[in-house]
């Protein structure tokens, strides 16, 4: 009898302890990655902000939007945010900094199944260049230090394409658009010859495919399709991580987790403005699921 009364009082004290830590957490902040237009990335995440407060039991949700993709990786490394989306590359930066920062959580699935997309690298229709050997001694423009599709990928996969020659070999001139966005825009106003950015692969490129950078410049009315051409495409790579701060309160990354899992069929419009695009849903990853991509990162880049 004292022994089960004991128990008893043990468990309503754990579980008392574990709501206090998860009344500590008053506040619960996202982190929002560069590369689009500010106001665009608010206003999509903002149902994000409204729902989440009732769901994680907390007083308030935040944004952080980040001017580019350190931005938010910092953050994440500092244990400012709790919360961002971000691609292979960055998260492999986190890892290799400190790879107890955060963990990765889910990553989205395309509407084929498939948990990759692809660089996309495009040219302006009336620029003469259609394949990789135009370029040569053109410039070419690459997205973030920090982004996997419009970085890390094309130097490391293009090579092989270009005959074992490197792409600063091969290239005239390289440089950095400031996000995806505006390396399109500047692809366009002729500052780059080509540039790289992302997309599904799934459906057809005049579209801008069924997710991605070009499908979100196409939906938002400031992208034509039909100005560009596409020049190169890269392997598949791993579709990035959401991930969240490893200290994070264990019920509070419980419920989030669990409302992430359900959002495509809870509120599909709410789903579709965080992820830009057509996704099936999300699927469980792990570290292991990204270490290509940190390999990679490490043999390239170092850090």
């Amino acid at each position: 009898m004292f022994k089960k009364a004991l128990l008893g009082a043990v468990s309503l004290a754990v579980l008392a302890i574990g709501q206090a830590h998860a009344a500590d957490v008053k506040e619960f902040r996202i982190g929002v990655i560069g590369g689009e237009n500010e106001a665009d990335r608010l206003r999509n995440f903002q149902c994000v902000v409204d729902q989440l407060p009732a769901v994680l039991g907390v007083e308030k949700v935040s944004l952080f939007p980040a001017a580019d993709y350190d931005g938010t990786i910092q953050g994440l490394l500092g244990g400012t945010l709790d919360y961002a989306e971000l691609g292979a590359s960055g998260y492999a930066k986190i890892y290799l900094e400190n790879k107890d920062a955060v963990e990765p959580i889910l990553t989205t699935v395309q509407t084929d199944g498939a948990t990759g997309y692809y660089t996309i690298m495009v040219a302006k229709k009336d620029s003469g260049i259609t394949k990789l050997e135009d370029l040569k001694g053109k410039k070419l423009g690459f997205a973030d230090p920090d982004s996997t599709s419009g970085y890390l990928i094309p130097v490391t996969a293009l090579p092989k394409d270009l005959g074992g020659v490197s792409v600063k070999d091969f290239v005239a001139e390289t440089g950095f658009g400031g996000g995806h966005e505006n390396l399109v825009l500047e692809v366009l106003k002729g500052t780059f010859d080509a540039g790289t950015t992302f997309g599904s692969g799934v459906g057809e490129f005049k579209d801008g495919y069924t997710s991605g950078n070009l499908k979100k410049m196409v939906d938002k009315g400031i992208l034509d399709m039909d100005d560009l051409v596409e020049v190169w495409k890269s392997p598949l790579i791993p579709n990035g991580p959401i991930v969240v701060r490893t200290s994070l309160d264990a019920d509070i990354k419980a419920k989030f987790k669990d409302y992430m899992v359900k959002l495509p069929e809870t509120d599909p419009a709410c789903f579709s403005a965080i992820q830009g695009g057509d996704f099936k849903g999300f699927t469980e990853v792990t570290p292991e699921f990204y270490q290509p991509v940190i390999d990679a990162r490490k043999a390239q880049i170092g850090s």
